[in-house]
């Protein structure tokens, strides 16, 4: 009987001869998508920043980040988490190496505002 072990796998040896090639993983992108407020401070902490985007240019950045296979962190705000953007709802559907979060608008009062806050609201109430 044979033992497998890890470094038997095909991912470790993907690893195995990307380290020997020298080949490193591209850089994960950070964006922000959402209002200009917000969007200074994220540029200036390094993200790629698209404030103020139109649900046409949400499409395209999403569109655009499946299409280039990139890795990516995803920030944007309660505005653009709620448009009917198709690429937008595929990467939320599918998951994988685009991370998308968003965040409340610098003016409103703090809610916890996520798909579990909303299930969890329909099945104890909105006191929580």
């Amino acid at each position: 009987m044979s033992e497998h072990t890890p470094s038997d796998s095909p991912a470790a040896s993907n690893a195995a001869s990307s380290a020997a090639s020298g080949a490193k993983a591209p850089p994960t992108r950070m964006l922000f998508l959402g209002e200009d407020s917000l969007a200074e401070g994220f540029s200036v902490i390094g993200f790629e920043t698209h404030p103020n985007p139109a649900p046409a240019d949400v499409d395209r950045v999403f569109r655009d980040l499946l299409a280039g296979r990139d890795q990516a962190f995803v920030i944007v705000d309660d505005a653009v988490m709620n448009m009917d953007v198709e690429h937008l709802k595929r990467v939320r559907r599918e998951g994988g190496r685009i991370v998308v979060v968003a965040v409340p608008p610098l003016a409103a009062p703090p809610k916890l505002g996520s798909e579990v806050a909303d299930r969890l609201a329909s099945m104890f109430g909105a006191g929580l």
